[in-house]
């Protein structure tokens, strides 16, 4: 999917006052990044590492593992499409709804998908498949699989890869990586993004984990040089300052609830349950396409129209929480919208 996605306030010639369709930090990128970046600038006049090495070199020395071990990537989407081409042709089983990628990824590549709906067992449901998708925490509902399941899954599995993408796991605090399973077993990967959390995403910039063995097929089908200097040198701020540039979640999630109670008062937006700063909501009618348009053109104010998400219908939208003040905005602009269609 070329165009669909979040984010896409640039297609518009008014200016947005508030975007609620990125689910990307609204705090903009650590202080200090910019500076760093900049003082790089000379590096441009050189071609990049081909595949991110220094960079992939301390990833592993932060995470514990073996250098060959980590695979730098031009955001979690390339991680998703060198994923399909190594399984081209296979059985892909994909948890819906959920990014629309992995299922564009694989019908690129030729794969027979199978759609499983989110589950709440997931170690109880039968796999088919040489190759699952699990985005966890899921994009758009904000809902994770815990550790204890994906292990029971994985181990019950042995012959099947499971790809976890956990681009959205800092926006969290009831998830837990699996990163600790990554030693026991050898059909997991798991797919990062540096984008979200570090609010980033015009960099494009994310990494895998996995394997030794599994690493070297995909490093023999990836593309040099897919890594531009500037992000490379954002990634080696962030780990340089690990633990000073994440998010306040804390705070965020504390907003994230009274966003969630007002739009509750409103009386007619349903809302689901969501452990990560954004979440999905639906309408009964007329369709969040309406809404979108109507927020857009009133309010210069940016929704996600959640339609286009298997499995969901043509009355969901996804928001993320923003700065209080933005926040209410979108309320009051709500108010509005209620009073002129219901």
């Amino acid at each position: 999917m070329l165009h669909g996605h979040g984010n896409d306030g640039y297609q518009y010639s008014r200016e947005i006052w508030a975007d609620f369709s990125t689910n990307v930090w609204y705090g903009k990128e650590p202080e200090g990044m910019k500076e760093y970046i900049f003082d790089q600038w000379n590096t441009i006049n050189s071609y990049p590492e081909v595949i991110g090495e220094s960079f992939a070199d301390k990833i592993s020395r932060h995470y514990g593992l073996n250098s060959r071990q980590v695979l730098v990537v031009n955001g979690t989407t390339e991680s998703i499409y060198l994923l399909a081409q190594l399984y081209a042709g296979k059985k892909t089983t994909i948890l819906t709804p959920t990014f629309s990628e992995y299922e564009d990824a694989c019908m690129a590549f030729h794969h027979t998908i199978t759609y499983m709906p989110w589950p709440s067992d997931l170690a109880s449901q039968p796999l088919d498949a040489d190759l699952v998708f699990i985005c966890n925490p899921n994009n758009p509902t904000g809902k994770i699989i815990s550790i204890l399941q994906l292990e029971k899954t994985i181990r019950k599995h042995p012959n099947c890869l499971f790809a976890i993408d956990e681009a959205f796991i800092e926006f969290t605090l009831f998830n837990e990586s699996a990163l600790k399973l990554l030693s026991r077993y050898d059909n997991l990967l798991i797919m990062r993004s540096m984008t979200k959390a570090y609010a980033i995403p015009g960099l494009r910039l994310g990494y895998i984990l996995a394997g030794e063995q599994k690493m070297e097929r995909l490093k023999s089908i990836k593309q040099p040089w897919t890594i531009n200097t500037m992000a490379l040198a954002a990634g080696h701020f962030v780990f340089d300052n690990f633990l000073k540039v994440h998010p306040p979640i804390e705070d965020l999630l504390t907003d994230k609830e009274q966003f969630v109670n007002q739009l509750k008062s409103l009386g007619f937006v349903n809302i689901f349950e969501s452990c990560t700063h954004f979440f999905l909501c639906q309408i009964v009618h007329p369709d969040a396409y309406d809404l979108k348009r109507f927020l857009l053109e009133s309010f210069s104010i940016l929704i996600r129209d959640a339609s286009n998400f298997r499995g969901l219908g043509p009355g969901y939208f996804r928001l993320a929480t923003q700065r209080p003040e933005k926040n209410g905005l979108l309320i009051n602009a709500l108010k509005e919208w209620k009073m002129l269609s219901y």
